[in-house]
């Protein structure tokens, strides 16, 4: 499965992904998303409004919502492994949130 991270995610955590810059860098969700489903299967974000601002079920994308105390890579690298053993029972339109939660 072809995975784009959303730019709003830290790029060191893109190497936990396997994945490459796509040069897509300011590009507006819904033309991101587009762009996106031309080449991706698979869109990772932080953006938790994204479900609720774009039409996700005609995307032709599966998209995780990583859910974390904050952005930095230290807490949302927890959540790649989990994401990655669920990438192949999603399907385009399927939104999931991957949350980690504190103790």
């Amino acid at each position: 499965m072809r995975i784009l991270l959303d730019e709003c995610l830290p790029r060191t955590l893109a190497p936990l992904f396997g994945e490459h810059e796509c040069g897509w860098a300011g590009t507006k969700n819904g033309a991101l998303l587009a762009l996106a489903a031309e080449e991706f299967d698979l869109f990772v974000t932080v953006d938790h409004g994204l479900r609720f601002q774009q039409n996700l079920d005609d995307s032709g994308l599966a998209v995780a919502i990583l859910v974390a105390p904050s952005n930095r890579v230290e807490r949302l690298a927890p959540l790649v492994p989990i994401v990655l053993s669920a990438i192949e029972s999603m399907a385009p339109g399927d939104v999931r949130v991957f949350e980690l939660r504190e103790d």
